[in-house]
Order: C-alpha cells, then sequence, then structure tokens
C-alpha cells in the first residue's frame, strides 16, 4: 500500500508540474504576443497590410524548419482527414484571420487593437464549452469576467487619439474583433489535432500550410513584396513579428493547451492586451489613465487567481 500510495503522489507531483509548464507556456505566448501589434505597426510604416503579413510568416516559417526536420521520420503518419483539418485550420489561423487583423490594426492605434483581444477569453471558453465540452467551474468565470472587465477599464481609461494624432476606428476595431472569432476555428481544431499529433508537428505543418496559401493570395492580388526600399528597422520588426510573435508564441500556445483546458488557458490571452497597451503607451504615444492600469491589474489578477485557486482536470497524455 505505501508503495501504491507514493506513485499515486509521484503522479499528481508530475501531472501539477505538467500543468504548470502549461499555463507558463500560454503566458509566454500572450505576453511575445502583447508585442505583435507594436511590431506590425513599423513595418506598416513601410508597406503594405498584406506584404507585411507575408513576411512575417516567412520569417516564421524559417524558425519552424527545424521543428519540421526533427519530425521527419518520427510521429504518427498523417490520415487524409486530419490533413483536411489540418488544411482548413491554417487557412483560417494565417491568410484570413491575419490579412483581416492587420487590416484593422493599419485603420486604429495598437493600443485599441490590443484592447480588442480582451475578447477572445470569453469567446475561447464560451467555444471550448460548446465544441468541447469543458467544463469551466465558477472561479474560473469569475476570473474570465474579472479580466474581461479590466479590458473594459482600459477601454474607458483610454484617450481618443495617440500623440500622433493616430486615432481608432470603428471600422479597425470590429475587423480586430471579427479575426479573433475566426481565429477560435484555428483554436478548436489545432486541440483536435493535437489528440493524435504532438503539438511541435501541428505547429510547424500549420505555419508551413498556412505561409503557402499566404503567398499565394499575396502575390496574385498584390504582387510580389518590396526588398530594396526597407529599412533595417522594418526588417528587424519583421523578423521579431515572424520569430517571436509567431513561430514562438504558435508552438508556446499549442504545447500549452495540450496540457491544460482550453478555457483556462484563454485567460493568459488577456495579457496581450494589456502589454499591447502598454508598449503602445510607452513607445508610439497612445494614452491611458488611471482606470486603463487599474484594468491592467485586474487582468493579471485573474490569471493569478485562476492558476493558484482554481481546479484543473488531470492534463492529457502527451504524444511526442
Amino acid at each position: 500500500m505505501p508503495e501504491a500510495q507514493n506513485q499515486n503522489a509521484g503522479r499528481d507531483d508530475s501531472a501539477a508540474r505538467v500543468r504548470w509548464l502549461g499555463y507558463g507556456a500560454c503566458a509566454a505566448a500572450g505576453c511575445l504576443w502583447g508585442t505583435g501589434f507594436y511590431f506590425g505597426k513599423i513595418a506598416l510604416r513601410e508597406m503594405s497590410v498584406a506584404h507585411m503579413v507575408l513576411y512575417r510568416f516567412l520569417f516564421a516559417c524559417v524558425g519552424m524548419l527545424p521543428a519540421v526536420l526533427l519530425q521527419r521520420g518520427g510521429g504518427r503518419r498523417w490520415q487524409r482527414a486530419e490533413m483536411r483539418i489540418l488544411l482548413v485550420s491554417a487557412m483560417l489561423g494565417i491568410p484570413i484571420q491575419f490579412l483581416l487583423q492587420f487590416h484593422g490594426l493599419a485603420r486604429t492605434t495598437v493600443s485599441h487593437a490590443a484592447l480588442m483581444v480582451g475578447t477572445m477569453p470569453v469567446l475561447l471558453a464560451v467555444a471550448a464549452a460548446i465544441f468541447l465540452g469543458e467544463r469551466l467551474d465558477g472561479l474560473g468565470w469569475v476570473a474570465l469576467v474579472a479580466s474581461t472587465v479590466g479590458v473594459g477599464c482600459i477601454v474607458l481609461g483610454g484617450h481618443p487619439a495617440s500623440a500622433s494624432g493616430t486615432r481608432p476606428t470603428l471600422t479597425g476595431d470590429l475587423l480586430v474583433v471579427l479575426s479573433l472569432a475566426i481565429a477560435l476555428g484555428w483554436v478548436l481544431m489545432n486541440k483536435r489535432l493535437m489528440d493524435v499529433h504532438s503539438p511541435l508537428a501541428v505547429s510547424a505543418w500549420s505555419i508551413l500550410a498556412g505561409t503557402a496559401m499566404l503567398a499565394a493570395w499575396v502575390f496574385a492580388v498584390d504582387g510580389p513584396p518590396p526588398v530594396r526600399d526597407v529599412s533595417l528597422t522594418a526588417w528587424l520588426a519583421l523578423a521579431a513579428s515572424g520569430l517571436l510573435c509567431t513561430a514562438t508564441t504558435t508552438f508556446l500556445w499549442n504545447w500549452g493547451i495540450h496540457h491544460v483546458p482550453a478555457s483556462r488557458a484563454g485567460v493568459f490571452l488577456n495579457i496581450e492586451p494589456a502589454l499591447g497597451s502598454y508598449l503602445g503607451v510607452r513607445l508610439l504615444g497612445d494614452r491611458l489613465g488611471p482606470l486603463a492600469w487599474l484594468g491592467g491589474a485586474l487582468i493579471l489578477a485573474a490569471a493569478i487567481t485562476l492558476t493558484t485557486l482554481g481546479h484543473t482536470p488531470t492534463p492529457e497524455v502527451v504524444l511526442e
């Protein structure tokens, strides 16, 4: 009996460590995603939305090449039905979502675009409950509501224009929200694929397939992207947005939601509007008042409460 109890305790400790690592991966992804609008705004000064998004994902593909090489000859073979899900997921998650999102960014401020992301956790929790059968307890819903109220405080505490004179528009804000609704399909389909494939494989092949679709669309509609007239600052912003804000975040997020429920991981998406709005204030001249800073505190408090006090189901087995 003592030996069996020790084994059970060991499994519980291991499950707890994996759970914390999963939350940590989601939190890291949320932080890196929070810089994406800032880097995108820098690149948009010198090129169109379509060309900026294409360069971002070309850099992301470079970051994912080692993952593709590591997966060659290993892991479970992809079935035809799984490949169809992967292609639909890649189409929704890359060309459609990101073109809409950055067309929205081009029509609003960095802080406002980042704040719109605050609607994503509630959308994700509801979608996970409907489509994945996940259950979020009372504390989880309180945390999600608190984080969303925090985003509302940030919005109410903001000023209509940045120091540079850039003003948010309803069209830009709604395009960002629409892109988030489409992103739900990407999240839920990736969650399904990771029941049978590793997060590394799903992340890598999703980015490669989506980038191929994006390149075909951009070259057909907007022509080849500029090369000679792009400054070093823009190239560095594109590289950071591709390698850090796309390749790294996609893997971290997929790995994280493979080990914790998507409905609970969703609260970490609210780190993105908090950090994104902060970067807009500090680096691009956007303005946020005391109420906005209170909102940021609510967001972080909700994330801490959810992970330290909430009940989390046993994580799934990783299929590496």
